[in-house]
C-alpha cells in the first residue's frame, strides 16, 4: 500500500469517526478550547503507522532524517519532534479505533499465543519507573522478563482477530474468553492453553480449543485434518516475530506508558495493511477428491 493510499484509507476513517464520537460525547458543561492543531489527525497517524512499514529502529531518527526531509510535500505542516512527541497521546483512541474497524473476518479455523514485551533488560528492572505499578515480570520460553505480554488471535490467512495487553505475570488463559468472543469454529494453541475448565467454557461459546499436550499426558486421538492444521501453529509464531522485528512493538526507550500503547497499536495497523501475511494454504485435488493443505 503506497503512503497515499494508507494516508487517504486513514482519513476517511477519521472523519466519520470523529464526527460520530462529536455526536455521542456527553458534555461536562464547561467551556474548553477546540483549537485544531498544525498537523491532522490523520497525518499524525499515517506518520506513526508508517514508521513501523519502514523498517526504522528508532522514531527520532526516522522523524528528523526521512521524515523532514523527503516527506515534506506529503505533510507541508511539519511540526518540530518534540512537539509530535508531546501529541502522540492524543491519537491513541482514534488508533484503536482504526485497529477494531479493520480486523480480519472469522473464518472457524483461529490460532492463538502471545509474545512477551520487555521494556526495559532485566539488570535495569529495579530503576525503571515509567511503568512501575503496571509492567510485572514474567517468564517466557526464552527466560526472565520485565513488561507485559501481548495475546494475538488470528486466522488461517494471517489477518488480525483479536488482540489483548496484560502485565508480563498474567496467565495466558486468562484473558482468553474476553478475546474469543464472538469466535466460533476450532482455535489452535499450545500447551500451555491446556485447561479442561477453559476448554468447557469455550465450547458453551461454539469454539472448541485444541492444543498440543505435555508428555506426561495421554495422547487424545484428533481427526487428521486437526492434526495438520496444529502443526501449522508457526503462522501466529511468525507474525510474532515480525511485529518485533519488522514492526518494531517492542525496544526500552519509552518514556511513557501512553506514547508505548501508540507504538504497540501502529505496529499492529502497520501489520493489517502488510500486503503480505502468513497464511495456510488450501487447494482442491480432483484427483482424489479432497481438500489439502501446504
Amino acid at each position: 500500500m503506497s503512503l497515499t493510499e494508507l494516508f487517504c484509507k486513514i482519513d476517511d476513517f477519521c472523519n466519520i469517526y470523529e464526527n460520530e464520537l462529536k455526536r455521542k460525547l456527553i458534555e461536562s458543561g464547561e467551556k474548553r478550547r477546540n483549537r485544531e492543531t498544525q498537523l491532522a489527525m490523520s497525518e499524525m497517524i499515517t506518520i506513526v503507522v508508517l514508521f513501523h512499514q519502514t523498517g526504522y529502529r528508532n522514531f527520532k531518527n526516522f522523524y528528523i532524517n526521512y521524515v523532514c526531509v523527503y516527506l515534506r510535500k506529503e505533510f507541508p505542516e511539519l511540526i518540530s519532534y518534540n512537539r509530535f512527541v508531546a501529541l502522540t497521546p492524543s491519537i491513541l483512541l482514534f488508533l484503536c479505533a482504526y485497529l477494531i474497524a479493520n480486523r480480519g473476518m472469522p473464518t472457524g479455523i483461529s490460532y492463538v499465543d502471545s509474545t512477551p514485551i520487555a521494556v526495559c533488560h532485566n539488570i535495569r528492572i529495579s530503576r525503571n519507573k515509567v511503568f512501575a505499578g503496571l509492567a510485572a515480570r514474567g517468564k517466557s520460553s526464552v527466560g526472565w522478563f520485565y513488561g507485559f505480554k501481548l495475546h494475538l488471535i488470528v486466522n488461517e490467512k494471517g489477518e488480525l482477530l483479536s488482540f489483548f495487553v496484560t502485565p508480563g505475570n498474567i496467565n495466558d488463559r486468562k484473558p482468553l474468553v474476553k478475546m474469543a468472543k464472538g469466535l466460533t469454529g476450532k482455535l489452535f494453541g499450545d500447551r500451555g492453553y491446556i485447561s479442561q475448565a477453559l476448554f468447557s467454557q469455550l465450547l458453551e461459546q461454539g469454539l472448541q480449543l485444541i492444543t498440543t499436550i505435555k508428555k506426561n499426558m495421554k495422547n487424545k486421538l484428533l481427526p487428521m485434518f486437526d492434526k495438520i492444521l496444529l502443526r501449522k501453529r508457526y503462522i501466529i509464531e511468525t507474525i510474532n516475530d515480525q511485529l518485533k522485528n519488522i514492526s518494531q512493538i517492542e525496544h526500552s526507550r519509552h518514556r511513557s506508558v501512553m506514547n508505548f500503547m501508540v507504538n504497540l497499536t501502529a505496529g499492529l495497523v502497520a501489520y493489517i495493511h502488510q500486503p503480505k501475511k502468513p497464511a495456510i494454504k488450501f487447494y482442491n485435488d480432483s484427483s482424489i477428491g479432497e481438500m489439502l493443505i501446504c
